[in-house]
């Protein structure tokens, strides 16, 4: 079986599938709606042979239904039959960031953290993944922590103060949800330096590895 899988960012969509060693992308941004990025995506794998689509997206996604429309990029996505735009192709979508932290887990509690755009995150406890909506809650100044440690929190307040927001929101975090690990993931995490307390690099890699686990099992979401 092989299976497609789309990260959907706020600033590039990311796709391959198993037989592809290096994941093809192309730039998403605000003005990005569905149908704009299946025109391209069917495009670029129109000679690609697949069975199975998993789509990592950037918003909240229950029972494979996106919840509202995401913020960093266009309008249109909450509707849109993805199943039936790649011609009947069985087609689960999920948040982005639990789809990382699915191909990222070993054990215990671990915390995921996606800094990128914006900020995703989501909890794996037990091996049972829970996708979590903390980018949007406020943290200081009437800003919510995504204001902070998103790509909008870096350009404003620089690498140092940022790096500094990071480390104070994941220990609080880790305190707050007794994680055993954190892991950081998401295009900025590597300018983490130094990094937080128990806390490790992901890879974007991981995110691929949690769309092949996807039609592992059901069992891996609650």
């Amino acid at each position: 079986m092989n299976i497609l899988v789309v990260d959907i960012g706020g600033t590039h969509i990311k796709f391959r599938t198993q037989k592809h060693r290096v994941p093809v992308k192309f730039d998403s941004g605000p003005k990005m709606t569905p149908k704009m990025m299946m025109a391209q995506l069917l495009e670029a794998t129109s000679d690609w042979d697949y069975e199975r689509v998993s789509l990592g997206f950037p918003a909240p996604v229950i029972h494979n239904r996106i919840l509202h429309e995401p913020y960093n990029l266009g309008s249109g996505w909450v509707k849109f039959d993805f199943e039936q735009a790649f011609s009947g192709k069985p087609t689960r979508i999920v948040n982005d960031a639990a789809l990382q932290a699915l191909g990222s887990y070993r054990k215990g509690r671990m915390l995921f953290l996606g800094l990128g755009t914006g900020l995703g995150s989501a909890m794996v406890a037990d091996g049972i993944v829970q996708p979590m909506e903390l980018a949007h809650l406020p943290w200081k100044k009437g800003r919510t922590y995504e204001d902070y440690l998103g790509a909008a929190g870096l350009k404003r307040h620089g690498k140092k103060k940022w790096t500094k927001n990071v480390v104070e929101v994941t220990d609080s975090l880790r305190q707050a949800l007794e994680a055993d690990s954190i892991v950081l993931g998401g295009g900025n995490a590597p300018l983490v330096d130094p990094l937080p307390k128990g806390a490790t690099l992901g890879a974007n890699e991981n995110a691929f590895k949690g769309g092949f686990l996807l039609w592992k099992s059901d069992k891996g979401f609650s």
